[in-house]
């Protein structure tokens, strides 16, 4: 089956781009649409334990932040042959995965590729993962692009 609408969630970090990297390959060789979109995670700027605090000015830095990484990523993305649409996102205090989610059956995207770390165990607990929670409930399918190549697990990660 060729995918025709892929959406991929970008945050200029080395995992988000290999994720990229393969739905380049894949809006290539399909002709697919790509939506690259980058979620500005504002619950940080309203976390400050400080009362009274104007968190405007850190909210204008967090996004422009968030416009320059995703024109960054669209001028890469361009220089690799695929014209891809940008969507940049604020989400106050919800998780970003059902951001994903939300914007994916929005554009009626038809496979979701996301870069993960891979993180097992307790780090996977206490920081969470976003990509599985995206794999868990998306409608459509969800390639996950390792962090990490194929090889062999580190001794601590073999079971």
């Amino acid at each position: 089956m060729a995918y025709k609408r892929i959406l991929v969630p970008v945050d200029g970090g080395e995992t988000s781009a290999k994720g990229l990297r393969e739905a380049v390959k894949m809006a290539r060789r399909g002709r697919a649409k790509l939506l690259l979109l980058h979620v500005v995670e504002e619950y940080s700027a309203f976390s400050a334990p400080e009362v009274g605090v104007d968190v405007g000015p850190l909210l204008e830095a967090m996004l422009g932040t968030g416009r320059k990484t995703l024109a960054r990523i669209e001028t890469r993305v361009r220089k690799a042959g695929v014209r891809p649409e940008t969507l940049m996102v604020e989400n106050v205090g919800g998780r970003v995965a059902d951001e994903i989610v939300w914007q994916a059956k929005r554009w009626k995207a038809d496979l979701i590729v996301i870069g993960t770390h891979g993180r097992r165990g307790l780090q996977r607990a206490l920081l969470g993962s976003d990509a599985e929670l995206v794999a868990r409930y998306s409608p459509v399918p969800v390639l996950l692009v390792p962090a990490r190549g194929r090889g062999k697990p580190r001794q601590n990660e073999r079971r």
